[in-house]
């Protein structure tokens, strides 16, 4: 059967959002989570609907890819294929040739799991390997350490605290209440929580959302922030531990977060919190 290159639309997205739950696993190659669907949703489901690529061969999905942004595509494949010769030559062709929808022309940024075989062909079609990321993962066997500080979970009515802290955390940030109603009403969010951190004088100095990927798999932070008023008083390693918590609550196995590796804070955060570093990965880029 010849693969197909499809967009899943609006009434597709549970199936995307279901073949990737199932494809998380300990040890998996850090790449595309459910968590980072449900984060894109804070555009709507229609925007996201139309950022997602799957690869499919006689109605099984082998890959799903997100447009992360303008020439991002980040790619993950079903664990059994990702040395599939017909799907990485597929795969090529579809993010090299503009006319098929993937990738437009130009500059051009891939993420794909390491080892994959599309990482060489990509290679061989001339496409450089880009600055390296530090995955940081947390085993979530053992209770996590209280974090110190009052955590609230985030619902509806604090939709607009959730929102200004991510605003002052992140330069550049355009996130809304707006945006987390819209990203609540995703699938992915059934098992996802927002937490808030304050300090003693009732501040809301962090944030983070954690996605779970279902019981005894790897549960995701996408994104942490601390207050940028806020910093340097340890409130980072503590909304991070409540984040563990929290996905340790909801049955994950191991709290996983990824970062620029050139980030020496926000490494030395995620260690302080108890998270160990995995292998570096990097993207691949196609030059403009």
């Amino acid at each position: 059967m010849a693969i197909v290159l499809g967009e899943p639309g609006v009434d597709g997205l549970s199936e995307a959002v279901g073949v990737l739950r199932e494809w998380q696993y300990e040890g998996a190659p850090t790449q595309l989570h459910p968590g980072d669907l449900g984060w894109f949703w804070r555009s709507g489901a229609e925007a996201t609907a139309a950022a997602v690529r799957t690869w499919s061969r006689d109605g099984r999905i082998l890959a799903v890819g997100l447009l992360d942004g303008p020439g991002l595509l980040r790619l993950t494949i079903a664990p059994a294929d990702r040395r599939d010769e017909e799907l990485a030559r597929q795969l090529v062709a579809d993010v090299t040739e503009p006319e098929r929808g993937v990738l437009p022309e130009g500059k051009a940024n891939i993420e794909a799991p390491m080892g994959a075989l599309v990482q060489d062909l990509l290679s061989e079609n001339g496409w450089n390997t880009d600055e390296p990321w530090t995955p940081l993962r947390r085993d979530l066997t053992e209770p996590v350490q209280d974090p110190g500080v009052r955590i609230e979970v985030a619902g509806p009515e604090q939709a607009q605290v959730r929102a200004a802290v991510q605003r002052a955390a992140f330069d550049g940030s355009s996130f809304t209440a707006g945006h987390w109603h819209a990203m609540a009403t995703g699938s992915p969010y059934a098992d996802a929580r927002c937490l808030i951190a304050y300090d003693d004088q009732g501040h809301a100095v962090a944030a983070v959302t954690v996605w779970s990927a279902g019981p005894g798999r790897p549960g995701l932070l996408e994104p942490m922030g601390v207050h940028r008023e806020h910093r340097r008083h340890g409130h980072g390693r503590a909304i991070t531990l409540a984040a563990a918590a929290a996905l340790r609550e909801l049955g994950s196995s191991s709290a996983l977060v990824c970062t620029p590796s050139s980030n020496a804070a926000a490494v030395a955060t995620c260690e302080a919190a108890g998270f160990r570093q995995r292998p570096e990965v990097r993207d691949l880029y196609r030059p403009a």
